[in-house]
């Protein structure tokens, strides 16, 4: 078709060029700061890294700015990212093993966005993403953060669930169940006044930001999936022990300053006669030691408890618990019809805590024999979540 015809069919005027070179595209997107900076955190990841930098070109929405950051890659990703290299809209950086932790605090200060959103290099947006977030934020200016619910993929992108989400502050109110770590639209101004993400966890970044998020903002979330999380082995979150060591110290951290005013924090050991499986259960012996060793082992570990309690019916108990020498130790006799299966065990509390606690101020931890296998870690835990989350009980 010659030129005058596109004219007439494009009713282009005369003087109207109608090619736009590559710099005056690259100068008219540049304009004006983008509303969205969407950043993908990539390394090793150039399998899949296509699929994602595609899923933000097919935005709904055009108001947004792309970051591709190859944290030493050793394979192709940075052939991929040549692709897209003089991209209106989009930025290469190449870094050398920041970590993710430090490939966000890198996106926030080059973001020109005044909301960010994180992509990782083995996921996909929905097409809608920033378009309903962006507009959820819109609609509630007093909203810091928002995130959606999500699909499962397998290595080969396969959907296999749905994640969904209780609404927060609605159905769910503990904040120990955060968003993902990605795909969440958050303003640049919040990240910029928590410091951005701690650098020195080596897992559970994104937990430790929405701990202390929580603290000072609204966040909401949306009950429409709206990004595809791919599950494979080479996911961060496989590594288990790692996540949990992290998400402890997070939680440590976040109550330090109010652990005080939740003392004295007392460990009881409940045992009794009959009523177990077997009688006298504290007795019975595993890896050559009670179960009763076990469980005083476990609360002396601990610099946590201000007092170690083994309520009883039998006196017996002592002869284990002066194998131990440490002063929090002590005992504490139980009724015979405290002891009975119907019994509540707030009976035999209620004497202890009213003589260690007057003032119901404190926490109170219950190891049982019956689960040898909790860690000192573990119990420590439940006190940290239960503080964290300001609420009666946890589990």
């Amino acid at each position: 078709m010659p030129v005058s015809a596109l004219k007439d069919y494009y009713a282009i005027e005369e003087n109207t060029p109608i090619w736009l070179d590559t710099k005056t595209m690259m100068d008219q997107s540049t304009a004006k700061k983008p509303k969205i900076t969407v950043y993908i955190a990539c390394h090793n990841y150039g399998q899949y890294l296509e699929r994602a930098i595609e899923s933000v070109l097919r935005q709904t929405m055009d108001d947004w700015e792309l970051l591709i950051i190859n944290d030493n890659s050793t394979d192709n990703t940075s052939d991929i990212m040549k692709l897209y290299e003089g991209a209106p809209r989009i930025r290469l950086f190449h870094t050398e093993g920041l970590g993710l932790p430090g490939v966000c605090n890198l996106a926030i200060k080059e973001a020109r966005g005044e909301r960010l959103i994180r992509l990782d290099g083995d996921d996909i947006f929905d097409e809608n993403i920033l378009l309903v977030l962006s507009n959820y934020l819109d609609r509630n200016p007093n909203c810091s953060m928002v995130f959606p619910d999500y699909y499962l993929m397998d290595q080969q992108g396969n959907v296999f669930s749905q994640e969904r989400r209780e609404k927060i502050h609605g159905n769910n109110h503990l904040l120990d169940v955060p968003a993902n770590g990605a795909c969440f639209l958050i303003k640049k101004e919040v990240l910029e006044n928590l410091n951005g993400y701690r650098e020195d966890l080596g897992a559970q970044d994104g937990f430790d930001l929405w701990t202390r998020l929580m603290a000072d903002y609204k966040v909401a979330n949306i009950n429409l999936p709206l990004f595809y999380y791919r599950r494979h082995g080479k996911n961060l979150t496989e590594n288990s022990q790692h996540i949990i060591d992290a998400r402890r110290r997070i939680k440590f951290d976040a109550i330090e300053e109010t652990l005080k005013k939740h003392r004295p924090i007392i460990a009881y050991i409940p045992c009794r006669v009959h009523y177990d499986f077997s009688s006298n259960l504290w007795k019975r012996s595993l890896r050559e030691k009670s179960l009763l060793e076990h469980c005083i082992d476990k609360c002396v570990n601990s610099p946590l408890f201000d007092h170690i309690i083994v309520g009883a019916d039998t006196l017996q108990v002592k002869t284990v618990m002066q194998k131990f020498n440490d002063p929090r130790l002590s005992f504490a006799g139980r009724h015979p019809e405290d002891t009975m299966r119907s019994a509540s065990l707030t009976q035999s509390l209620e004497r202890i805590i009213q003589e260690l606690d007057p003032e119901y101020q404190g926490t109170t931890v219950i190891s049982y024999l019956q689960a040898p296998f909790v860690k000192t870690e573990t119990l420590e835990e439940a006190v940290a979540t239960l503080l964290l989350n300001d609420v009666s009980s946890s589990m």
